[in-house]
């Protein structure tokens, strides 16, 4: 073997790793890129989650005064109060976004991630949740309460203005 062919073969070797390991690195940038824009795009939803935004919880009879009803379906609990009133609270705590469990016999919402405590109108008892649980609009229409979940009202403090009356 000639020194000049033994040369060019090793010149050949390196001009193809090098292209090799530029195109390896191509691939991992276009990965990376992906992997990039995948996460920055918006979730899209199921049609499960956008099928029904209104929903019947039934006839005011149904919920006594003083009680919380769970509603999974549409993320929210149904309070009716002691004057017959209704508030669709949600679950969701206001501190950090945490489900907020009903606690019967403890008459009030306890977050079990950071023990902020609110009573059955969704009003902070103990922090640190900032501010009441959000709340969904109510309407009751031919003695049965509806609730529009699509959207929730975030409150600043309790209003008697946000209860519904159940006559």
């Amino acid at each position: 073997m000639k020194k000049e062919d033994h040369s060019i073969k090793s010149a050949s070797r390196r001009s193809f790793l090098g292209r090799f390991w530029l195109f390896l690195g191509l691939v991992a940038l276009a990965e990376l890129i992906w992997v990039s824009v995948s996460f920055l795009r918006p979730k899209k939803l199921k049609k499960s989650e956008t099928a029904q935004s209104v929903i019947t919880a039934g006839p005011v009879d149904r919920f006594e005064p003083g009680s919380v009803t769970a509603f999974p379906q549409g993320r929210f609990y149904l309070a009716r109060l002691e004057n017959g009133g209704f508030l669709a609270l949600s679950r969701e705590c206001t501190h950090l976004g945490c489900t907020v469990p009903w606690v019967e016999e403890e008459n009030r919402f306890v977050c079990p991630c950071h023990a902020s405590v609110f009573d059955i109108r969704g009003v902070v008892i103990s922090p640190p949740a900032p501010r009441p649980l959000d709340i969904y609009p109510v309407t009751i229409e031919n003695n049965v309460v509806i609730v529009d979940v699509s959207k929730s009202v975030e409150r600043k403090r309790f209003e008697v203005g946000q209860v519904v009356r159940g006559y």
